[in-house]
């Protein structure tokens, strides 16, 4: 669970990406009719769909960052595995449009459709576009890294989507513009180029998100650590039966320990303490763990 200050450094960068966002959106869709140009239109389309997962990284950071309650003994960290999903999902939609709407503009341009030719204004645009959504990219992404939020990280890749969604404007407004008519059909080439990226990195948000829903093991090389770390503490043998898993940004760990059968009550409490202490010192404060003393069998 995140501190307040963390709290509020998230909320913040999510709150600064929806306002470049609603600029951005509003800037390109009149750019986009002033200068003639559908693909600069469809990439205000693409900015405005960023409104949207800005909403959902907001409440899934702070509904998910809620302390456990009696109903969520567990804390609320899966809502924003959650939140995290729907962006991916969203994210998969938006490069599945780009795709089919580029490969579309490239059969009509085949059959005979001619684009139009769009204006300066929408190229400068669409560079502007690029440079802000890029910088707002790694700022987001920095800080979804300093705060250890899945959210917030797949968010900063909706934003280089949106980024790249622009560089396809560039590249085929400025073909469209200087090299003539006949060479409009790299503005839908170069979307379908930008929309398998989107795709692919939707379908690795996805995916992870599915992983922790459905109870995914931390790995084995993690599962390695947890038990190395384990093993360290004097006074255990053979630790066996581990389960991991992740809820959210936190994970749980579950594991049976042997002690010396000679050992009090107090004696073997005070090992299963040194083991939980070192499991969060490499996993975190807010890791769930659960502790299991046996004698040797």
């Amino acid at each position: 669970m995140m501190d307040r200050q963390t709290l509020k450094l998230a909320s913040r960068v999510t709150l600064l990406g929806f306002g470049i966002n609603i600029a951005l959106a509003a800037v390109k869709l009149m750019a986009g009719i002033i200068g003639r140009s559908s693909a600069l239109i469809a990439d205000a389309v693409h900015s405005l769909s960023d409104l949207i997962t800005d909403v959902i990284a907001i409440l899934g950071v702070r509904i998910g960052n809620r302390p456990a309650d009696t109903s969520h003994e567990y804390g609320h960290g899966k809502i924003e595995t959650l939140a995290t999903a729907i962006i991916g999902i969203m994210l998969f939609l938006v490069g599945l449009g780009l795709f089919l709407s580029g490969a579309n503009k490239v059969l009509d341009t085949y059959r005979g459709h001619i684009l139009l030719k769009p204006g300066w204004v929408a190229f400068y645009t669409a560079i502007i576009s690029i440079v802000i959504k890029e910088w707002l990219y790694r700022y987001t992404m920095k800080t979804g890294r300093q705060v250890n939020s899945k959210a917030i990280v797949a968010n900063a890749w909706h934003h280089r989507s949106d980024a790249f969604s622009s560089i396809g404007c560039v590249v085929g407004i400025g073909g469209a513009i200087l090299l003539g008519q006949r060479w409009r059909i790299l503005d839908p080439i170069a979307a379908i180029g930008i929309s398998i990226f989107i795709i692919k990195e939707a379908f690795n948000i996805i995916l992870q998100c599915i992983n922790e829903l459905t109870e995914k093991s931390l790995g084995e090389e993690m599962e390695a650590n947890i038990l190395r770390v384990i093993m360290s503490v004097p006074g255990v043998k053979n630790p066996h039966n581990l389960k991991t898993r992740s809820i959210g940004n936190a994970h749980a760990i579950d594991v049976h320990i042997e002690v010396d059968s000679s050992l009090n009550i107090v004696q073997a409490h005070d090992i299963s303490s040194r083991v939980e202490e070192r499991l969060r010192d490499l996993l975190g404060k807010e890791t769930f763990i659960s502790v299991h003393v046996e004698p040797p069998t």
